[in-house]
């Protein structure tokens, strides 16, 4: 069970990777929580550089100037409460924690806030990691798209709550307590399996759990040739959703069934494309469209690969230079996602995304979304980038209820940080500075390398009276966005006026450049 240590002002949750001085995160990145962690734990002992290595880079090879960097960046945090001396170095030696005395929890405050989640009115499931039985991590892709593709087919049938594959990925290589994991993700039923993959065969290993009770509802085993692995994946699918619920009509149980890429090869080169498409930083962006372009030439009518493209040039757009060909490369491969994607709920979000936030035309991309949501109503990713897009429009109450919508679905999406800065953009809106301030600190803290959570954070504390902080904020924007210009920013997205004036003067305050 992961710890919580309370020392002077802070406290450090290690389980959820936040510090936190009084009720608010604060923004330190995870390496550097991770050795706090580690010092506070040991609090008055030496702690080896070795030993600080493998709590914040794991099995890899790092050079002393990583260690002493992120060191240095938490004294700067303590040195807020007067705490820079707190940590001592030991030449040659590593470091040692001399600050206030540490009082330590063993209760987890994650899945203690979790585990308040009322279970839906209506049949709700979780599929977790399939075990990868190969022990080979090249193939860990195959595992987690087959679990993509089912919770995809699952969050089709309407009736059905869904948690989103990316809340169960904190989950991958633990061993599973299904009745905690129920309560930590509010579901009633919890989908777990393995997969060994042999040249061209494939076996499945899947069960059903009834999380409140710890029975065991369903489960079978599946012997395939690889090629049959889009069917394999709708059976198991259609069978998990007919043990939750017989009553649920056939014909909903059949839209589970959808379109599938032509080609496998496409389909691989999309999933290993993913996790850069999602990072939202230009240099992986770059990377994930190179494989993207080729999935694309392989199969001219995959909905999602243009969906996945269109999010990287508008991450090009607005975090690269304000092209106006990166503008237009996502408006065009917007349009290819929502013509080929009429029945892919991702794809069609993505599409709104870029058709309303780089071609300003809101009415087309919340006809997107609706058509994302009939599909699959249980679909995070469209409620949170939605929210966004509201945020932006100045329909902050919409945006706020979007974004708590989405994450409810998806309590742990890496997209989190999206709605979070929706919730700041919205509170600042409507002079909540205290709620902007909470939810751009919760943002910064899910990624800290995203420059326009910063912003919002900037501003918040410029409202609240603390400019110094204000100006570190500022700092952090142009250190992660050099070229960063409030002006092409608010005219790249097309910011309501009325929130244009509320950011205005107080990023000018803050230091920013129009």
């Amino acid at each position: 069970m992961a710890k919580t240590f309370a020392f002077g002002p802070y406290r450090l949750d290690a389980g959820a990777g936040i510090l936190f001085r009084g009720a608010d995160p604060v923004g330190l990145g995870q390496r550097a929580v991770a050795l706090l962690a580690l010092l506070v734990e040991r609090a008055g002992r030496p702690v080896a550089k070795q030993d600080l290595f493998e709590a914040a880079w794991p099995a890899q090879a790092i050079e002393d100037s990583n260690l002493t960097v992120q060191i240095a960046a938490i004294r700067r945090t303590l040195d807020a409460q007067g705490g820079a001396g707190w940590i001592e170095t030991l030449p040659r030696r590593g470091y040692r924690y001399i600050g206030p005395a540490v009082e330590v929890d063993d209760r987890d405050p994650t899945t203690t806030a979790l585990i308040r989640l009322a279970l839906p009115d209506r049949p709700s499931i979780a599929v977790l990691p399939f075990a990868n039985l190969n022990g080979d991590p090249e193939q860990d892709h195959v595992a987690d798209g087959m679990v993509d593709d089912i919770v995809t087919g699952l969050a089709r049938i309407k009736g059905l709550f869904v948690i989103a594959r990316h809340s169960t990925t904190v989950y991958k290589g633990r061993a599973i307590d299904v009745k905690q994991v129920g309560h930590e993700l509010g579901v009633r039923y919890v989908l777990e399996g393995s997969l060994r993959k042999a040249g061209n065969h494939v076996r499945v290993g899947v069960q059903m759990i009834d999380a409140s009770t710890g029975t065991h509802v369903w489960g079978e085993r599946y012997d395939r040739d690889s090629e049959d692995i889009f069917a394999l994946q709708d059976e198991i699918a259609l069978s998990a959703v007919g043990a939750i619920a017989p009553s649920i009509r056939r014909a909903e149980i059949d839209r589970v069934k959808r379109k599938r890429p032509d080609s496998l090869d496409a389909y691989d080169l999309v999933l290993r494309a993913q996790a850069d498409v999602d990072s939202g930083m230009p240099g992986q962006v770059a990377r994930a469209l190179q494989l993207l372009e080729r999935a694309i030439e392989l199969d001219p009518d995959y909905a999602l690969a243009y969906g996945n493209a269109a999010m990287c040039h508008h991450c090009l757009f607005l975090r690269a230079g304000w092209q106006e060909a990166s503008r237009e490369a996502s408006i065009r491969h917007a349009r290819l996602a929502s013509i080929h994607g009429q029945d892919d709920a991702a794809a069609l979000t993505l599409a709104g995304f870029s058709i309303g936030m780089d071609g300003h035309d809101r009415g087309a991309a919340l006809t997107a979304f609706e058509a994302a949501l009939a599909i699959s109503p249980s679909s995070a990713l469209t409620y949170i980038l939605g929210s966004v897009m509201f945020g932006w429009a100045g329909e902050a109450e919409r945006a706020i209820a979007w974004s708590e919508r989405g994450m409810r679905l998806s309590p742990f999406d890496p997209w989190a940080f999206a709605a979070f800065d929706a919730q700041a953009m919205s509170h600042l809106l409507r002079g909540r500075y205290d709620e902007a301030c909470h939810a751009a600190y919760r943002s910064v803290q899910a990624n800290p390398a995203h420059s326009i959570t910063y912003v919002q954070l900037a501003a918040a504390l410029v409202k609240l009276g603390r400019l110094e902080e204000a100006r570190r904020a500022a700092a952090r924007v142009l250190e992660l966005h050099p070229a960063f210009r409030f002006s092409r920013q608010f005219a790249g997205v097309n910011c309501a006026p009325e929130l244009a004036d509320v950011l205005d003067g107080t990023l000018r305050l803050a230091g920013l450049p129009e």
